[in-house]
């Protein structure tokens, strides 16, 4: 398994300052590797502790690889993305 990018990621209008909502097109190789897309919604919330939180969501489409590895290795790469300065404001 492999992220590849994830792209056309948009920010969603959302009135709470602390969390950050977005939508995007994930691409993966998963098995065969082949390169596949898949949408994906995701958040990142900044707790009152300091951590951030980060969820990913599916949408639609049958994925076949495990979730939780799956999962992981997004939220990985979002937090490297929104680190770096990747995602739109």
């Amino acid at each position: 398994m492999k992220i590849l990018t994830i792209k056309d990621i948009v920010r969603k209008d959302f009135p709470i300052y602390y969390r950050r909502l977005y939508t995007g097109v994930a691409l993966l190789e998963l098995n065969n590797n082949t390169p596949a897309e898949h949408r994906i919604d995701f958040t990142i919330e900044h707790k009152p502790t300091g951590e951030r939180a980060i969820t990913v969501t599916f949408i639609g489409g049958d994925i076949d690889y495990p979730l939780i590895p799956l999962t992981k290795k997004l939220k990985e790469h979002i937090d490297n993305l929104d680190t770096n300065g990747g995602l739109p404001d």
